[in-house]
């Protein structure tokens, strides 16, 4: 099922506890919205809730990919056991954590700091996982 976001798509995610699944279209427009708010942060980090490790890593592997950003490494062995997960990365150490969680939602959040502008600084999502594949 795909979800149609009105003109103001990144605003409508505000407070979602999963994000929309959106059609091709949809996630095009999200991305144009989305590039210039990340364009004006010097670093990021990133919260994805996702259904298990690997879909999380893939999540944040295509973000990584798609905005040019440095391949966050992980900072502790990480969630062993199979099920939902919240992945944790930090751009300004470098890391990013792994830890199994029960009853999250399901998509990615990204909060940007160090904005020449401090009202450029926001936390946007949540975004659908395949949004940068």
């Amino acid at each position: 099922m795909t979800t149609d976001l009105p003109s103001s798509g990144l605003a409508a995610l505000r407070g979602l506890r999963t994000a929309p699944a959106l059609d091709g279209e949809g996630g095009a427009l999200l991305r144009r919205e989305l590039t210039p708010r990340l364009q004006a942060c010097d670093w990021f980090t990133i919260g994805i809730m996702a259904p298990s490790a690997a879909a999380a890593l893939t999540a944040l592997r295509q973000l990584e990919m798609a905005q040019g950003w440095t391949a966050l490494q992980p900072g502790e062995p990480g969630a062993g056991e199979p099920g939902p997960v919240f992945l944790k990365g930090n751009q300004r150490t470098g890391l990013l954590h792994l830890r199994h969680e029960e009853g999250l939602g399901e998509g990615i959040l990204i909060t940007g700091h160090g904005a020449a502008d401090p009202e450029a600084e926001d936390t946007w999502g949540p975004l659908p996982l395949d949004l940068f594949a």
